[in-house]
């Protein structure tokens, strides 16, 4: 039975994915940045964190470890010595996946995978301000006539025949055409 067998499989066999995956890792590592698709950038994500994890680990099995994945010697050297130390005091969340678009030739979707900057912290910017407005809900409205619920609602509503500015059906059409009252 193939139950939990599930995964991105990149139309590979086992070992054309694994190279491919070993390649993209060497170089994220060493540029930084890469373009590919968003299923191999997504893929990429996983692999590039856990070689993250063992540098911060930083002692030799680790470095064999990573040494067996990561194709070129200086690039794993890089990682243990200066990337580590940019993200010590960070729990996960090392690279930003950036949707870019289709390419042209097969429409296939673009995203550029890229490592995280050392300065760069965690926004959480939409909590505090969804905290400070009205948390997405909207004010009751008071009862009353028909004048108030028409001021109370900036289309308008169906029964008052009103656009957003208060004028009527007829002196829209009116001013569409050219003549004014």
């Amino acid at each position: 039975m193939r139950h939990r067998k599930a995964r991105n499989r990149l139309g590979r066999d086992a070992s054309h994915r694994s190279a491919t995956m070993k390649n993209m890792t060497t170089s994220l590592f060493k540029h930084e940045q890469l373009i590919t698709t968003d299923a191999k950038a997504k893929q990429l994500r996983s692999v590039a964190e856990k070689m993250i994890t063992l540098a911060k680990r930083g002692d030799l099995h680790a470095r064999r470890q990573a040494l067996s994945y990561i194709r070129d010697g200086a690039v794993t050297h890089r990682l243990f010595e200066e990337l580590k130390d940019r993200y010590q005091d960070r729990q996960g969340g090392y690279t930003r996946v950036l949707k870019k678009g289709h390419r042209r030739g097969d429409g296939a979707a673009m995203s550029v995978i890229q490592l995280l900057p050392a300065e760069e912290t965690k926004k959480r910017g939409k909590r505090k301000a969804k905290a400070a407005g009205s948390g997405g809900k909207r004010p009751k409205q008071e009862k009353g006539g028909q004048a108030e619920k028409a001021q109370a609602s900036p289309r308008g509503t169906k029964d008052s025949g009103q656009d957003a500015g208060g004028r009527s059906k007829s002196a829209q059409t009116k001013d569409k055409k050219g003549g004014a009252e």
